[in-house]
């Protein structure tokens, strides 16, 4: 039996349908105060908890012989410190504790790039040491600080390998993830401006393959970064626009001109509570700015990872949006040119 958390999020949506595709027997945790439509219609055991309630994290890992912890609450934004502590950094201790009482043999928990260091000249790897005096989000410290949990749980005999994911792009996001949203937002011409840059991002079938070999392959204690490519914001926007037929019309402005903006946007978000969500962040203009790059060579070589195709993978992610109708599929703005010119011709 394998438990799984998070089966609700981007990672553990995919996770879970691969798993069961791969004929695993499976149990998911969920809060019931949760929208779980997202397992609906899945062959899945059902356990109903919360990462903080330590009793109800023994009664979901009975019996089981593998965690998959994929569960974080994820934030991009400044504030709510001590709920994002108590979920990531206290919860995995929990999950962790109650692994170790029920004999599980094994553990791999979801790992963030942003726990990772930053390496100024060169690709980031396993062993760049994360910076407590750099500014970080609280959301990066707890992972950092979850990391720790982990080598604590080692050293006192359980198996726990860290798998670390860079931004997801893929099918099955459901709530969507901030990156779907901006695939979203592109496909409905509500993209005005983005500023330049670029990120590691890996492929939902990539950081679920990466899962799935740090669970058969990864040394305990230690832990293995996935990443498909580092991509531009203005490659990516191209992707975007091959599959959702538009071509790109948002403005490319300075950082220097919008992070003003974005902290503007951030505190009335916060304390006014005005507005949707936002994408733009100073934090996320910040790790734009960085253009932060991995090294997966310790994944490769070890696990025997090989990476896949970004372009596949926003693909899929349009896909899935329009299965579910929240975009109207359109003819391809490549081929739409394409027979422009024939016509002309």
């Amino acid at each position: 039996m394998i438990l799984l958390t998070g089966a609700n999020g981007h990672l553990g949506a995919n996770l879970a349908r691969r798993l069961l595709k791969d004929g695993a027997t499976m149990r998911v945790l969920l809060r019931r105060a949760s929208d779980n439509s997202t397992v609906e219609g899945l062959a899945v055991e059902r356990a109903y908890g919360d990462l903080r309630d330590p009793a109800s994290l023994l009664a979901a890992c009975r019996g089981c012989d593998a965690i998959y912890h994929c569960a974080a609450q994820l934030s991009t934004v400044a504030g709510g410190e001590q709920q994002l502590f108590a979920n990531n950094v206290l919860g995995t201790r929990n999950l962790l504790d109650a692994a170790a009482k029920n004999g599980v043999r094994r553990v791999v928990v979801s790992g963030s790039l942003s726990a990772t260091g930053h390496r100024w000249e060169g690709p980031t790897d396993e062993t760049e040491p994360f910076d407590p005096f750099e500014e970080h989000l609280p959301y990066a410290r707890t992972k950092a600080a979850v990391e720790h949990e982990c080598l604590k749980a080692v050293a006192g005999g359980l198996d726990v390998v860290i798998a670390v994911s860079c931004a997801i792009l893929g099918p099955n996001d459901f709530k969507p993830s901030r990156m779907g949203q901006l695939l979203l937002n592109y496909a409905h011409g509500r993209l005005r401006a983005y500023v330049p840059g670029g990120f590691e991002f890996v492929a939902a079938a990539d950081i679920v393959e990466g899962h799935l070999l740090a669970m058969t392959h990864g040394r305990s204690g230690e832990k293995y970064i996935f990443s498909t490519q580092f991509m531009t914001v203005s490659d990516l926007l191209a992707l975007y626009g091959e599959v959702t037929g538009r071509p790109n019309h948002a403005l490319c402005v300075p950082a220097a001109l919008l992070e003003p903006v974005a902290r503007i946007g951030e505190f009335a978000h916060r304390h006014l509570k005005i507005g949707g969500r936002q994408l733009l962040t100073p934090a996320a203009i910040r790790l734009l700015r960085l253009e932060r790059r991995a090294d997966c060579s310790k994944a490769r070589s070890e696990l025997g990872y090989h990476s896949g195709s970004i372009a596949d993978a926003v693909r899929d992610a349009y896909d899935g949006f329009v299965s579910r109708g929240l975009i109207e599929r359109r003819q391809s703005f490549a081929v739409r040119s394409l027979e422009s010119e024939r016509t002309k011709a």
